[in-house]
C-alpha cells in the first residue's frame, strides 16, 4: 500500500478525486428526505441535498451511505438499488468527487440533526414540492429518480 508523505495534507476531492455516497431515502407516505447544508459543510453551503456523505478507506459503499445517515440523522435506512454512480464536479471550488447514490426506505428512527453545524435544516418533502436551491447533485440525482420511479 503507497503512503505519501504528505497524506495528511491531501485534501479530498480537492487534490484527489474524492468518493462519496448519497441516497434519495423514501418513507412510508412517499416523502423524501433532505437536508440544508450548514455553514461548515465541505461545500455547497445553504443548499438543499439528498443526503450523504465521504467514505473511509476499506469501508463498503452500502455501509458508509448506512454509516452517514445514522451518524449525521439518527435514521435507519435499507437500500433497494443503485441510481447511478456520477461526476459531481465543483470547477469554482476545484472539486471533483465521484458520487454513488442509492434508493434507500427510511427503516427506523426519527430524523434529528446531529451535526448541526453542517446541516441546519430537514425535512420530509413531495416530489413535486421540494425547497430549493438544490445541490448540483441532488438536482441531476432528482431528474434521474422522477424519469425512473
Amino acid at each position: 500500500m503507497f503512503h505519501s508523505s504528505n497524506e495528511a495534507t491531501m485534501i479530498q476531492g480537492i487534490d484527489y478525486i474524492g468518493v462519496g455516497v448519497g441516497a434519495v431515502i423514501t418513507n412510508c407516505d412517499g416523502l423524501l428526505f433532505l437536508a440544508k447544508r450548514g455553514h461548515a459543510a465541505r461545500n455547497e453551503q445553504g443548499m438543499w441535498e439528498f443526503p450523504g456523505g465521504s467514505v473511509k478507506f476499506g469501508e463498503m459503499l452500502i455501509e458508509a451511505i448506512k454509516r452517514e445517515i445514522f451518524e449525521e440523522y439518527g435514521m435507519e435506512i435499507e437500500t433497494q438499488n443503485l441510481l447511478g454512480v456520477f461526476d459531481h464536479i465543483l470547477s469554482e471550488r476545484g472539486e471533483h468527487w465521484i458520487s454513488v447514490t442509492y434508493i434507500a426506505s427510511h427503516i427506523q428512527g426519527e430524523a434529528k440533526i446531529y451535526e448541526p453545524e453542517k446541516c441546519e435544516a430537514i425535512g420530509w418533502f413531495a416530489p413535486g414540492d421540494l425547497p430549493t436551491p438544490l445541490s448540483k447533485i441532488t438536482e441531476l440525482n432528482l431528474n434521474i429518480y422522477l424519469a425512473s420511479y
